[in-house]
């Protein structure tokens, strides 16, 4: 593919990321996305990306390298005994790195949160997970291992969503306001948060929440 389809693609993205961050992604059609570039051609996305999934995958996988990257970057760093914070540290960190990274506005963080709450979205995430998010994460478990296994499921499931949120709300405010970017410390104050809802007292234990989507990203 030459510069010029290059360019059509990054911007097909572009265009499919902000448009899905607002909107969800059911209510964002190849068409929308075509349109949103400047572009007559509602075939566009099919042509460049072969369907919907595939671009969604595509929209996935834009920063992944660089999130993976540095989560094994500070994964080497973990020393032989790594306690709660330091594991959840190599699993939050990368994300809000990332986050740190993009032009402002982003929608990154928004486009995460639509596509947790569709079903569909929800399935590529975790056909494309990072397989070092599970390694970190049974290494967090077993230092848990007073607390039984369905209340740290359904705990990994409330991180998961809490992290994917608390993004989504500051990258939203940061559109709006005049204020500086804190993304590092974001992500400490959800490591605080995260660590403090693991080691929290068990009053009751059931089967209440789903563990798919539990983790961070990939």
């Amino acid at each position: 593919m030459g510069q010029h389809g290059e360019r059509v693609k990054q911007a097909l993205l572009d265009a499919a990321e902000e448009l899905i961050a607002r909107k969800g992604v059911d209510a964002v059609s190849n068409r929308h996305i075509a349109e949103r570039t400047g572009s007559a051609n509602h075939s566009a996305v099919a042509y460049h990306f072969g369907g919907r999934d595939e671009l969604i995958r595509a929209l996935i996988e834009r920063h992944t390298d660089d999130t993976r990257r540095r989560r094994r970057e500070l994964a080497n760093l973990l020393g032989e005994e790594p306690d709660l914070r330091d594991l959840l540290g190599c699993l939050i960190l990368p994300w809000t790195d990332q986050l740190a990274s993009l032009p402002r506005p982003s929608w990154r963080a928004r486009l995460v949160q639509q596509l947790k709450v569709a079903p569909s979205g929800v399935e590529l995430i975790a056909a494309l997970s990072d397989p070092l998010v599970d390694e970190l994460f049974q290494q967090a478990m077993e230092l848990l291992s007073d607390i039984p296994v369905p209340v740290l499921v359904a705990r990994s499931w409330i991180m998961g969503r809490m992290v994917a949120e608390a993004c989504a709300q500051y990258e939203a405010r940061l559109e709006q306001d005049t204020m500086e970017p804190d993304w590092n410390g974001l992500a400490y104050f959800l490591i605080d948060a995260c660590a403090g809802m693991f080691v929290a007292p068990v009053t009751s234990v059931g089967d209440f929440l789903s563990s798919r989507a539990a983790g961070t990203l990939s």
